[in-house]
């Protein structure tokens, strides 16, 4: 309940969007959002022609950009993550089946991801692989073949995971970029498996729409709301339900994203993780098999210029702390409901992404650190030794 992230809630006025997973999930409906689990019943996977054309990427056939060589270079790697469930119940045998030994399991819903690791590593959505009792990914056609996947690792909080197949020699991968470097208007290509059509993994392009959305995700089973995913790029590229763990590509063939939600009712707006946001926490949850995080036991909220007015703050950056947790790190070293913290360590806060991306990439848990805030317009620092973010 204390959680740094979980301010964006209160004094806000921001415009609500109705959003859905991209992929598989538990439940099929998250309040409106669109349904977002793929069934599998009936689908088979089966092989297509490819592209045999292999212009320069980045190229453009009369004015438009060249997709041809993206895809190719991309789509033999996106593979296709199924969440199998024992479709016996609880042991009982099939009907009409007594003799049958074993479980039989079936795939529950369908989601992407992306192989970037010649050792078999592949990175997907948490939201894909979350309570699945056995994984499968299967290489997209002509190849075809099915892998035991390992779950690695996952992190709710920014919605990634990472799985781990037993790497055949000359498995394909796609190379990670730099999310930094995109530029509104720019071309991007989205490829995952929508629908779960049989065939291989769809592609779709567009445009980079917008960068640095701030977005929180639908609640599972009904609940009010998911975590919030800071810096998300916005595309007009179709992102639609089975899509979610997908790679999002420049037209270099690098993955500048993973595409993770649709807007309900808005076929031309998709939101992908940052890939430069991914990239540590892969790295953590290849390392850990989860992700620590520094924890101050604040809730804040960003200091906008309707929020500067509305509380009198000389200051349009930085985090208003709304509420101070009992006993939190925070309490301990003293700071206090109204502060406005504008710093932690060496790293500027202007807002909550600021103060999230140093919790979880620069910060450990048990570290003291100073954390600059402004009071009573006046700037001093406070030392403040971080805990551990509890599990939410």
């Amino acid at each position: 309940m204390q959680h740094q992230w979980a301010a964006h809630r209160l004094l806000t006025l921001a415009l609500v969007l109705v959003l859905g997973l991209a992929g598989c999930g538990r439940d099929g409906e998250r309040g409106r959002a669109e349904g977002t689990t793929v069934v599998l019943a009936g689908v088979k996977a089966g092989a297509q022609p490819t592209a045999t054309a292999s212009p320069t990427m980045g190229g453009a056939q009369g004015g438009l950009p060249d997709i041809i060589a993206v895809t190719n270079r991309v789509r033999p790697a996106t593979v296709l993550v199924q969440n199998l469930v024992d479709d016996r119940g609880q042991g009982g045998q099939l009907p009409g089946r007594p003799d049958q030994g074993g479980p039989e399991e079936v795939p529950q819903g369908a989601g992407t991801g992306f192989i970037y690791d010649p050792a078999g590593y592949i990175i997907t959505n948490n939201h894909v692989v979350a309570g699945a009792q056995r994984l499968r990914v299967q290489l997209p056609p002509p190849d075809g073949r099915f892998f035991d996947a390992q779950l690695v690792g996952a992190d709710p909080q920014t919605d990634l995971a990472v799985l781990k197949i037993d790497a055949p020699p000359g498995l394909p991968t796609v190379p990670l970029g730099n999310s930094g470097a995109l530029q509104v208007g720019e071309w991007v290509v989205a490829i995952g498996n929508a629908l779960a059509l049989p065939g291989g993994p769809t592609v779709t392009a567009g445009v980079v729409s917008a960068l640095g959305r701030d977005i929180q995700e639908p609640g599972q089973g009904g609940s009010r709301g998911g975590p919030t995913l800071f810096g998300l790029i916005q595309t007009d590229a179709a992102i639609n339900p089975g899509n979610s763990g997908g790679p999002l590509v420049n037209l270099r063939g690098e993955v500048v994203g993973v595409n993770t939600l649709g807007a309900a009712g808005a076929n031309t707006i998709g939101f992908a993780i940052a890939i430069d946001t991914a990239k540590p926490i892969v790295e953590q949850l290849r390392q850990d098999g989860r992700v620590v995080r520094g924890y101050l036991g604040i809730v804040p909220q960003n200091v906008t210029p309707s929020v500067a007015a509305a509380l009198g703050l000389a200051r349009n950056d930085g985090l208003v702390v709304l509420q101070v947790g009992a006993n939190t790190p925070a309490a301990r070293a003293g700071l206090q409901r109204g502060d406005v913290v504008v710093g932690i360590g060496d790293v500027p806060v202007q807002d909550q992404e600021d103060l999230d991306r140093a919790l979880t990439n620069r910060f450990r848990p048990g570290e003291t650190v100073p954390v600059r805030l402004v009071r009573g317009g006046s700037e001093q620092t406070v030392q403040v030794t971080l805990g551990e973010r509890p599990a939410p």
